[in-house]
C-alpha cells in the first residue's frame, strides 16, 4: 500500500548526531518546514540518559543496530559486531561520551586534499559554536553557549591517578583539555554530560526544535530510497508500520544516516558504483564509484588488568551496597561511576619514531568484561584500550540486496596496512611497558590480556594478538567522502556530485578519519552544513 505524498522544504533522513543539528538550525527559519525521518524508536529509554547505561543499550536491538562485518581478512577471519544507534540520537545516544575534536592537522588535511573551508580556521568557529564548556569557555578554543554541555569528570579516581602518574613518569605530559592547544597527553576526558545526564544530540538539539510547528519528526520510519527526476532528488520513500510512504522536498533531500547507512541509500537509490547496482537490479542513475568506498575505523585492542586491591567499577558492581552506594551518590550529587559512563581517562601520544602528532589514543576505564558492554568479571579489573588515530587501511561498505531493510556487507579490511600493523604493535608495547611502570605497577596483580606468553618484545605475537582480539572502537567514517577528484561523492559544500538538491551529512564525508572519537566533529559537520545549504537551497 502506498501513502500519498506529504510535502516539506527540506527532509533530514536520519535523526543521529548531524541529523539533530540539521533539524534544529534549518528550523530557526519559520518559514522552512523540515521533515526528520529516524528508523528507529522517540529516545526515552531511561539507559539511553543515564551515562552508565551504556553497557544496557549495547546489545538492545531496539535501540541498536547490531551490525557485523563480513569476515576479516587480517583478524582471523573474525565478524567484527558493529554497534550504531537507532534512536532519536543516533550513535550519540549509546556512545561512551568522550568529547575529542581530533588535531587541527586533520582538517589542514581535509584542506589540502581539495576541499576549501574545512581547514583548522575555518572549522574552529563550528566547534565554539556548538558547545557550552562547563571548564575552558573563557579562552578562544571553547564556546560557552552551545546547545551541547561539555562536562569535567569531577571526582578523582585512585586507580586513574596511578595511571596518570606512570605515564607522566614515562614523559607523557599531564594534559587538563585534550582539545585544547596541544591534544598530546594524558588526563580525565571531558563528557557530554550535564548534571549527571547523558546530553546526546538529540538532547541538545531536539529538544528546543520539536516545539516548533515547522518540524515534524518521524520515527520508526525507515527510508527505503531516494526519488528523483531529471537528475534532481524530489523526495524520500520510506516505510512506517508497514506502510509504504512517500514525502516530496521542495528545496532537498539530506542524508544523515551515517557511515554504513547514507551510502546504502545512495546505492539503493541508484547512485553509486555501475556494475554494483546493476547485480541488485537497480537502475543506475550515477555511476559514482566512491561510494560506499574508502572505509575507515579506529581498530581498538583491550588490554585487561587483575587489580590487586577492591578498588575499581568491577567491585561495587558485584555487590549490592556497591551499587546501592553508587546510585545514592549519582542521585544525591549527579557524580560517581554512574554519571560517567565506562572510560574516564585518556591519552595521546607518539608510538611510531616517525610521527609528528600523536598516533594512538588510550581509552582507560576501572571496570574490565571481555567487551565492551558486556558482562564485568568477576574479579577487581581495569582495561587499557589503544587505538591507532590514522589508520591506512581502507575498506567498503557494499549492498547486499536491493531491499533496504537489509543491512549491508562491511569490510573494514583491519590491519591491511603496513603502517596499522607497525603502529598498532607500538601502541600495545608502550601500554603494557606503562603498566610496569610505578605507581600504577603497584596497583597490578596480574595481567590477564594479553597473556604473559606474549612476551613484550615479540612483533609477532604482538601482532597475532592484536588479529586475535582487536576490535572496533565505533568510528567508521570516510564512505561518502568530500573532495574535487572522480571518486569523490560529496563536493566541499556537501552536496552529492552528480544530483541536484541532495546533501550528505555526517562522519561518512570525512575524506581521512579524525584523530579521536568522532561525534563532536559530527555534530560540527552539521553545524557548518546547515550554514551552506541555507545558502545554496535558495
Amino acid at each position: 500500500m502506498l501513502v500519498v505524498a506529504e510535502e516539506v522544504d527540506f527532509i533530514v533522513v536520519g535523526a543521529g548526531s548531524s541529523g539533530c543539528v540539521l533539524a534544529n538550525r534549518l528550523t530557526e527559519d519559520d518559514a522552512t518546514q523540515v521533515m526528520l525521518l529516524e528508523a528507529g524508536p522517540r529516545d526515552r529509554s531511561f539507559w539511553i540518559h543515564l551515562p552508565i547505561g551504556y553497557g544496557r543499550t549495547m546489545w538492545n536491538a531496539r535501540l541498536n543496530w547490531k551490525f557485523y562485518t563480513e569476515p576479516e581478512p587480517h583478524m582471523e577471519g573474525r565478524r567484527i559486531y558493529w554497534p550504531r544507534g537507532r534512536t532519536l540520537g543516533g550513535s550519540s545516544s549509546i556512545n561512551g561520551l568522550i568529547v575529542i575534536r581530533g588535531q587541527p592537522e586533520d582538517y589542514d588535511q581535509w584542506a589540502a586534499l581539495g576541499n576549501p573551508g574545512w581547514g583548522w580556521h575555518d572549522v574552529l568557529p563550528y566547534f565554539r559554536k556548538l558547545e557550552t564548556n562547563t571548564r575552558f569557555a573563557d579562552d578562544q578554543l571553547h564556546g560557552a553557549h552551545g546547545p551541547l554541555h561539555v562536562s569535567s569528570i569531577q571526582d578523582r579516581d585512585e586507580l586513574v591517578e596511578a595511571v596518570i602518574g606512570s605515564a607522566v613518569a614515562a614523559g607523557v605530559p599531564r594534559n587538563e583539555d585534550f582539545n585544547g592547544p596541544r591534544q598530546e597527553g594524558v588526563g580525565y576526558y571531558q563528557l557530554t554530560t550535564r548534571n549527571g545526564w547523558r546530553v546526546s544530540s538529540a538532547a541538545a538539539y531536539l529538544r528546543e526544535a520539536r516545539r516548533r510547528s515547522n518540524l515534524e519528526i518521524r520515527t520508526d520510519a525507515h527510508a527505503l530510497r531516494i526519488l528523483q527526476a531529471d537528475g534532481r532528488a524530489h523526495g524520500v520513500e520510506y516505510m512506517r508500520d508497514g506502510v509504504v510512504r512517500r514525502v516530496h522536498a521542495r528545496r532537498g533531500v539530506i542524508l544523515s544516516a551515517g557511515a554504513i547507512q547514507s551510502p546504502q541509500l545512495l546505492m539503493l537509490s541508484g547512485i553509486g558504483p555501475g556494475a554494483d547496482l546493476r547485480k541488485h537490479g537497480i537502475p543506475v542513475c550515477v555511476d559514482r564509484s566512491g561510494v560506499g568506498r574508502g572505509l575507515q575505523d579506529h581498530l581498538q585492542v583491550r588490554m585487561i588488568y587483575r587489580c590487586n586491591r577492591p578498588i575499581t567499577t568491577n567491585d561495587r558492581l558485584r555487590s549490592f551496597g556497591g551499587r546501592a552506594r553508587m546510585a545514592l551518590q549519582w542521585l544525591l550529587h549527579r557524580s560517581g561511576p554512574f554519571a560517567i559512563g565506562i572510560n574516564q581517562c585518556g591519552l595521546f601520544t607518539r608510538a611510531l619514531p616517525e610521527s609528528k602528532t600523536p598516533d594512538i589514543q588510550f581509552h582507560v576505564g576501572t571496570l574490565s568484561a571481555d567487551m565492551a558492554g558486556g558482562k564485568v568479571h568477576d574479579f577487581s579489573g581495569f582495561t587499557m584500550s589503544v587505538c591507532q588515530l590514522r589508520p591506512e587501511s581502507r575498506g567498503t561498505i557494499e549492498l547486499a540486496s536491493a531491499d533496504a531493510r537489509t543491512p549491508p556487507r562491511i569490510r573494514a579490511n583491519y590491519l591491511d596496512a603496513e603502517l596499522d600493523r607497525r603502529c598498532i604493535v607500538a601502541g600495545i608495547k608502550f601500554a603494557r611497558r606503562l603498566a610496569m611502570q610505578k605507581p600504577l605497577s603497584d596497583y597490578i596483580a596480574e595481567e590477564i590480556q594479553p597473556r604473559r606468553e606474549v612476551e613484550i618484545d615479540d612483533d609477532a605475537a604482538t601482532l597475532d594478538f592484536a588479529r586475535q582480539s582487536g576490535v572496533t572502537i565505533f568510528h567508521p567514517t570516510g564512505t561518502c567522502r568530500m573532495g574535487i577528484d572522480d571518486d569523490a561523492v560529496v563536493d566541499p559544500r556537501l552536496r552529492v556530485r552528480g544530483v541536484d538538491g541532495l546533501w550528505v551529512v555526517d562522519c561518512s564525508v570525512m575524506p581521512t578519519i579524525v584523530s579521536g572519537n568522532t561525534n563532536v566533529p559530527a555534530i560540527m559537520i552539521a553545524e557548518k552544513a546547515s550554514a551552506m545549504i541555507q545558502q545554496d537551497a535558495q
